[in-house]
């Protein structure tokens, strides 16, 4: 647990207030709350200057001699180190600065978009967005003559033109091999520094005066020793400019630099701001320089490796997130066709249903109209008996003119009765059709010796008349 002592020390070696008294005071009026009081001060001494202003707020640095005049010099804002004693300036060496420079509004603006997110007191904040400048949308179609006419139609920013003239010219220069030199990125500034971001490396910058005398030498001896390139090139993102282009101008009165050559190490900070580690002016040995970045990298190494797990961690859980909505959305499927299914199986029951009800009801109907008919069927055969009978009058006596007939009826059946002689054989069909012995309308009145069949031609012959007088034997022959 940070004691107040603690929090005190640490907060005047952020800030570089001497006072301790001033310091509980802010402290106290920020709730103890170290991160909101130092963002208090540093954004009240680092307000962003006009837009046609170069210059950046001043902040207190150390400046140290390496013997030969060089200077070697970063900022008095050092992380702190509880519970080691203090070093001295000279002891100390090159250190990690946490100098805060804000970028004038003309280089923020040379690229599509502005940097969000923060980075400051040891922790990486990952995020933000910064899109790549439009000549390098330009650079990245296809290759050949389809690069080229992409690169015609989609214009390089100024930033971008002028970070590939610079990069031309140094390999022009100092050789083109990277083994042998920095690979400085045809990017303007504020993509080199989303790039670093991005990468999760800090971004080494040089800036190039061509008309200093010991440019040329520590281009030659220092940048392009194989040392120092291959340390920059694995470990930085390295962005270079000229001095005479505008945002290399630019960057020199945002970074102060008063002497050349110049190179920096810097890395993004919040509201358009960059955290300058460390500034080398003049020229140095590529020992030196080593040290100087070995050491630079070793003390920054904490936020960088914070930054790549947090942003591990989010891609872990974004994939999480991903894998988990995906399963989820497989599940959801599968309910929904499970519903589906289940619905279609529940709409194939009703629809079965609905036609064996149909069927019930049509075979019930047809079922109830055989019986309507075979009723009216047979009631109108009961009244055609009735009628028929009525239609033969009273059995008349025995007498000379009356005939005695027998009919025989398939089932073995008999019945007999008197007619007067002068009945026709159609009083004959009455008589036997109304009996109702018969379960056929189709039949014919058949005499056997000799075999005689009354049929229809016959039907108004009267009984004399046929030779069935005074008495006959019939039988009732089914026609089907």
């Amino acid at each position: 647990m940070v004691d107040v002592a603690d929090k005190v020390a640490y907060f005047q070696a952020i800030t570089g207030l001497e006072d301790p008294d001033l310091c509980t005071e802010i402290l106290a009026a920020h709730g103890w709350d170290l991160e909101l009081a130092i963002s208090s001060i540093t954004s009240t001494n680092t307000a962003t200057p006009p837009e046609n202003s170069t210059s950046t707020p001043a902040v207190a640095t150390s400046s140290g001699d390496d013997g030969g005049g060089r200077g070697v010099t970063r900022s008095s804002l050092e992380p702190p180190r509880f519970g080691a004693p203090e070093r001295s300036e000279a002891a100390a060496g090159p250190g990690l600065a946490w100098k805060i420079v804000t970028l004038p509004i003309s280089v923020i603006s040379g690229s599509l978009n502005l940097i969000s997110g923060a980075i400051g007191l040891g922790l990486w904040a990952a995020g933000g967005v910064l899109s790549y400048s439009m000549g390098m949308v330009g650079l990245g179609f296809g290759s050949g003559r389809n690069s080229e006419a992409s690169a015609r139609l989609v214009p390089l920013s100024a930033a971008a033109s002028e970070a590939m003239e610079f990069v031309a010219a140094f390999e022009r220069d100092y050789g083109t091999t990277t083994m042998t030199r920095p690979n400085f990125v045809s990017q303007g500034f504020m993509d080199a520094l989303q790039r670093s971001r991005n990468e999760f490396k800090l971004l080494f910058v040089y800036l190039h005066s061509p008309d200093h005398p010991d440019t040329p030498l520590f281009c030659e001896r220092t940048l392009c020793s194989e040392a120092l390139a291959a340390f920059v090139n694995e470990n930085f993102v390295a962005w270079g400019g000229s001095i005479r282009a505008s945002e290399g101008f630019k960057m020199s009165n945002s970074l102060k630099a008063s002497r050349f050559p110049f190179c920096a190490v810097v890395m993004a900070a919040t509201n358009q701001r960059i955290a300058l580690l460390q500034q080398v002016e003049g020229p140095k040995s590529p020992e030196e320089m080593l040290t100087i970045l070995q050491k630079v990298l070793e003390e920054s190494a904490p936020v960088l490796v914070a930054g790549r797990l947090e942003a591990e961690e989010r891609r872990t859980n974004m994939r999480l997130r991903e894998e988990q909505d995906a399963a989820y959305q497989a599940a959801l499927e599968a309910d929904q066709a499970r519903e589906r299914q289940k619905r279609e199986e529940q709409e194939r029951l009703e629809r079965e249903a609905a036609e064996a009800e149909r069927k019930r009801k049509e075979e019930e109907e047809a079922l109830e109209r055989a019986a309507r008919e075979a009723a009216e069927k047979e009631a109108a055969l009961a009244r055609m008996r009735q009628e028929k009978a009525l239609s033969l009058g009273e059995e008349p006596e025995k007498g000379p003119n009356v005939t005695q007939v027998l009919v025989r009826f398939p089932n073995g059946e008999r019945k007999e009765r008197r007619f007067h002689s002068t009945s026709t054989i159609q009083s004959l069909y009455d008589y036997v059709d109304s009996l109702g012995c018969l379960e056929t309308e189709n039949y014919s009145l058949v005499s056997n010796f000799p075999r005689v069949v009354y049929g229809p031609e016959k039907l108004s012959s009267s009984l004399k008349e046929a030779g069935l007088h005074p008495q006959a034997s019939l039988f009732v022959e089914s026609n089907l």
